[in-house]
């Protein structure tokens, strides 16, 4: 329905509310890499050494120069596995994506450049997307600030910032979001009415752009310990609950009866008041008190009547 624009930082006012998290343990640093084409070449260059070395070890062996065909058998081998574990180390990333790499379950670095990456082959490395996403919640039944039932619904654009606080400052940071997220749209539900009775109320059907810029700040400090970053934030579904749905609905129609009523009345008046001057200033006719009474009663029965007005004929006078 609404959407706004990337929160600000929040203050102390806006995260009254929201839950004090602890200080992160870790933030996410680059990780010492190399770029993995010439890593890819070398251990591959040392594949075909290796078992060049193995092959030519066996040839010698079949000449009978076993004492030099050992050593170069061995060091085929050797270089073979050697190889071979070195190219464990070759890491690919996808644009988009992230390689947080741990040694012995230490976190040592973030690799963030897309391509083929080489790093310590003894460490592991967890795939994380740094893709921009969606979250919506589903349609919650809140009480708004008056006590009414409504229903609301958010959608929710954030993407990971701080790859090391999603995986290790929190369990699991795609659930956290979501919940936090409800959360958040419950709380803004119960501060605002969903129609105010005063124009300088904020409501959340006639203020949904300011109503979720402060969502997003709201959200944006319950999420900051995950290291998610909130981009957009807005209602995809707003309306009272069925129960009171009808009720709110006839409020809302006497509202506008009311206030096209009160428009009728005000351009009437004006109305009158013009054909009166015009009637004066032109000397049509001389009009006393009682007939200026007359004609104003009669101008505004038709100018604000609901039907069509009849025109009388009169053939006396206006005192008979």
């Amino acid at each position: 329905m609404t959407g706004t624009t990337t929160p600000t930082a929040p203050t102390a006012a806006d995260t009254a509310d929201a839950p004090q998290m602890p200080a992160p343990q870790v933030r996410e640093r680059p990780a010492h890499s190399i770029p993995g084409g010439l890593a890819l070449l070398l251990t591959v260059l040392g594949v075909a050494l290796g078992i060049v070395l193995i092959i030519v070890g066996g040839v010698l062996g079949n000449a009978g120069h076993r004492a030099a065909a050992i050593p170069l058998v061995i060091a085929g081998i050797l270089l073979l596995v050697g190889s071979f574990f070195c190219m464990t180390g070759v890491k690919m990333v996808a644009p988009g994506e992230a390689r947080v790499i741990q040694l012995f379950g230490r976190y040592v670095g973030t690799i963030r450049t897309d391509g083929l990456r080489w790093v310590n082959p003894l460490t592991s490395a967890r795939k994380i997307s740094t893709r921009v996403r969606n979250h919506e919640t589903s349609v919650l039944k809140v009480n708004d600030a008056y006590g009414n039932p409504i229903e609301l619904a958010a959608i929710v654009v954030w993407k990971v910032q701080d790859t090391a606080q999603a995986l290790f400052e929190v369990d699991d940071f795609l659930e956290f979001v979501a919940t936090q997220t409800e959360a958040a749209v419950r709380h803004i539900a119960i501060e605002y009415p969903y129609d105010a009775h005063d124009e300088d109320d904020l409501s959340l059907r006639g203020n949904a752009e300011e109503i979720t810029e402060k969502l997003a700040v709201e959200l944006t400090a319950r999420v900051e310990a995950a290291g998610v970053q909130i981009i957009e934030t807005r209602f995809s579904h707003l309306a009272y609950a069925p129960e009171i749905a009808s009720a709110m609905l006839q409020r809302q129609q006497a509202g506008a009866v009311v206030a096209a009523r009160q428009q009728i009345v005000e351009g009437a008046v004006g109305m009158v008041e013009s054909a009166l001057a015009r009637i004066s200033e032109q000397g049509i006719v001389e009009l006393d008190d009682e007939r200026r009474a007359t004609m104003v009663s009669n101008l505004m029965v038709v100018l604000c009547g609901d039907r069509a007005a009849q025109p009388v004929l009169n053939a006396g006078s206006l005192y008979q």
